[in-house]
């Protein structure tokens, strides 16, 4: 059975006419005879009555076009929907983020795009940088928020902003005190005898921290772990140690600890970034996302 042969009996039903039908549906009589001819042999019953005046349904005609008419209907319903989601009119978009990160980011971006795309469903999953890993390159999320480097090779990635990394200290931290809250640029190296407080293992921040140290020339002295970069910032201030934290959590508004922040000598910086996994098929509406993303963070 071919969908024309749906529509060709739809037609001569409406026109009780082979010529006239024909000449409707743009194809040659003999043709159309010919389609339903081997439609009826096919499904073993007769359509249609003949005359020299008239074609009329017979009962399974009239069965088979009432059930025509509605394979024909959700067949169009099929095709707008297909459209809508190729126009980004409707659809579902599972985003991946990192916590702290989504936090400040997304809410500058979430809005923006449901406001555009009102017809699209966001589904939100938060975990830690290496779960979140696993989870975009299993396919378990359209696009995640996640920053470099990546430890999943089978990830692919567009750059979304570089954010600078700062230095917190307690306020009774003697690089505060030395400087009198002036906000010198304070060298790496010289924290090589400072007690640190980073992220647990997992968290991607982490090994930035433990990079930038070694990078200049000693291994961080770790006096305590937490899995929240906020919690650091509080026990910072609470004058457990000193941290790295992304610029963008130094912004955070503080009622009780409030940690002093320093510029690092050469302003290292961490890259965030869009992932998905690669040669995975990018919706609209995730290239949307990442569009909207892109000009709202002004890359």
């Amino acid at each position: 059975m071919e969908l024309r042969q749906l529509q060709y009996t739809i037609q001569i039903g409406l026109e009780n006419n082979f010529s006239r039908a024909a000449e409707k549906l743009h194809v040659a009589q003999p043709s159309l005879s010919q389609q339903i001819a081997k439609l009826e042999k096919e499904l073993g019953v007769k359509l249609f009555n003949r005359n020299t005046n008239a074609v009329e349904l017979t009962h399974a005609g009239t069965v088979f076009v009432e059930k025509a008419h509605k394979v024909m209907d959700l067949i169009e319903q099929m095709k707008n929907e297909m459209e809508d989601i190729s126009q980004t009119r409707k659809g579902k978009l599972i985003i991946g983020s990192l916590p702290i990160t989504g936090s400040h980011i997304l809410p500058r971006v979430l809005p923006i795009f449901q406001q555009n795309y009102p017809g699209i469903e966001i589904v939100l999953i938060e975990e830690s940088s290496t779960n979140l890993e696993i989870l975009t390159s299993q396919g378990q999320t359209d696009i995640s928020l996640l920053s470099l480097p990546m430890q999943e090779s089978s990830l692919t990635y567009y750059p979304v902003i570089d954010e600078e990394i700062i230095l917190t200290v307690p306020p009774k931290h003697h690089l505060n005190l030395k400087h009198h809250g002036q906000k010198r640029e304070i060298d790496i190296k010289d924290l090589k005898d400072e007690p640190f407080v980073i992220l647990k293992k997992g968290q991607g921040f982490r090994q930035i921290t433990i990079d930038l140290c070694e990078q200049a020339g000693f291994t961080p002295n770790i006096v305590f772990e937490s899995s929240n970069i906020e919690t650091i910032q509080s026990l910072v201030a609470a004058g457990m140690g000193i941290a790295f934290v992304p610029y963008m959590v130094t912004q955070t508004k503080w009622s009780h600890f409030t940690p002093i922040h320093f510029n690092l000598k050469h302003r290292p910086k961490r890259t965030l970034v869009i992932a998905h996994q690669k040669g995975r098929y990018l919706s609209k509406a995730a290239e949307a996302f990442i569009e909207t993303m892109m000009d709202e963070m002004k890359i």
